[in-house]
């Protein structure tokens, strides 16, 4: 990008964070950085900057490459919060469009450090995950050249295909469970030497009875947090083996606020954008209209040239409900919303029957023949299914229930809390990833599509 280019680029940006400030914006200082197509499909696919390199970020890069090529996707920007937060800005961008990123950005910001999911995460893992995340890279290759590659993705097959599956509610930084110790009953024969260790006077050793240590019923109640577990209690992992688990989980606990207020946070920051580009008076009218024909673009409810939107835009979405928030209850309100809510709250307790007409949504079903079939208007019906799908991680809830005496880690599908059956071909196969580093038998009590009760296994150890 030219010299001169960058220069006016900037003058805007400083104008813009400067605007936003004096608007009540509250964030972590961001670090904007131009980057190339490329790097930003990289981004895309990688969810990081740098990250632990494996072939499924290959498919996901040959899928982004393929929507991208069709015109079904367009990267403008990519925000990672933190302090600071990082920035990445296509540098193909038009001027126009580079105003706007950079205000749409600073509303990622201030819903960052002010949500309080992304605040939680934040405190755990210390806000800077772009720098932890590359230390994970670093270490893993060093695991590539010391025990292979075969080897090293092997583990990683496992813990990636488990990656959803954490435990929100539980902290980042977790102890092993707290060994208990549990006083033995007393048998009827030794009932008369116990009440006489009991009496006064001086006892001498090894008269009274001893207590036992008895350790707690691994898992002690249903564990949802499969990387931790297996992290923590598989009976053969190496500390490198470990690390990657724990390396997982971490970029997992990351992502998951990103994913669990998306609508939230994308129409937050389409708000602010559109509302600091109204304000920005600094900036030229011709500049100005092409980065409001962008923002149009962007929270458009239809994709490409269809007439009917079958998936929800969150952008469109959400800056539609932020702005009739705003009018109709105001800005603190707004704020308050944003500090308290996720994406579950936001569109249970927001979205009303006026602005679900106004946007036209809908539940249906496709069928095989193409049709697609209305099924219901009834708001509840389309909260839930707006929302349906985002419940961990949009993953089956999945719990470690029994550790038996031989080794066999016995898991179970949480199917009345999820509402769904398992697809058993791919459960079978991330059994198998699992049963490589469990190292003993792995079972799966789940149903299947048509709520038939199933039970699936892998029938002996696997090793790597």
């Amino acid at each position: 990008m030219a010299g001169s280019r960058v220069t006016t680029l900037n003058f805007y940006a400083e104008h813009i964070e400067a605007l936003a400030q004096k608007l009540g914006l509250d964030y972590y200082a961001v670090d904007f950085e131009m980057a190339p197509p490329s790097f930003m499909l990289e981004i895309a696919s990688y969810g990081l900057p740098v990250r632990m390199r494996h072939w499924s970020f290959g498919v996901r890069y040959i899928h982004q490459m393929i929507r991208q090529t069709m015109g079904n996707s367009h990267i403008f920007e990519v925000m990672f919060p933190g302090d600071p937060c990082h920035a990445y800005l296509v540098n193909t961008n038009t001027m126009a469009e580079n105003a706007l990123v950079t205000a749409h950005v600073l509303g990622h910001a201030d819903f960052a450090k002010n949500n309080q999911l992304f605040a939680r995460f934040h405190e755990m893992a210390g806000g800077h995950i772009v720098e932890q995340a590359a230390a994970h890279a670093n270490r893993i290759e060093l695991a590539f050249a010391k025990h292979g590659v075969a080897k090293v993705e092997a583990v990683m097959d496992a813990a990636l295909a488990l990656e959803p599956h954490v435990d929100s509610n539980r902290e980042l930084h977790r102890a092993r469970y707290a060994a208990k110790v549990i006083k033995p009953e007393v048998a009827p024969e030794q009932a008369f030497r116990s009440r006489f260790a009991s009496l006064p006077g001086e006892v001498s050793p090894g008269r009274g009875l001893p207590e036992t240590p008895h350790q707690l019923t691994i898992p002690p109640h249903p564990e949802y947090d499969l990387l931790w577990f297996i992290a923590n209690y598989a009976p053969e992992l190496d500390e490198w083996e470990r690390d990657i688990f724990l390396a997982v989980r971490e970029e997992s606990f990351y992502f998951y606020p990103v994913f669990a207020c998306q609508i939230m946070n994308e129409g937050w920051a389409s708000y602010w954008h559109a509302r600091l580009l109204r304000e920005a008076d600094f900036l030229p009218q011709e500049l100005y209209l092409s980065a409001i024909k962008a923002h149009s673009d962007v929270v458009r409810p239809i994709a490409g040239e269809e007439q009917t939107a079958l998936a929800v835009n969150p952008y469109h979405l959400g800056f539609s409900m932020w702005e009739h928030i705003v009018e109709e209850k105001g800005l603190d309100e707004a704020r308050r919303i944003c500090r308290e809510e996720d994406d579950f709250g936001f569109v249970r307790n927001h979205l009303n029957a006026e602005l679900a007409d106004k946007l036209g949504l809908f539940v249906f079903k496709a069928k095989q023949d193409g049709e697609i079939k209305v099924m219901s208007r009834d708001l509840n019906s389309v909260r839930e299914s707006i929302i349906g799908n985002k419940f961990n991680y949009g993953a089956p809830r999945i719990a470690v229930t029994e550790l038996k005496n031989d080794g066999s880690l016995v898991l179970e599908h949480d199917h009345s809390d999820d509402g769904r059956g398992l697809d058993l071909e791919r459960a079978n196969q991330v059994l198998k990833y699992v049963a490589r580093v469990w190292r003993r038998p792995v079972i799966l009590l789940t149903v299947d599509a048509k709520g038939q009760s199933r039970e699936l296994s892998t029938s002996r150890a696997h090793k790597t």
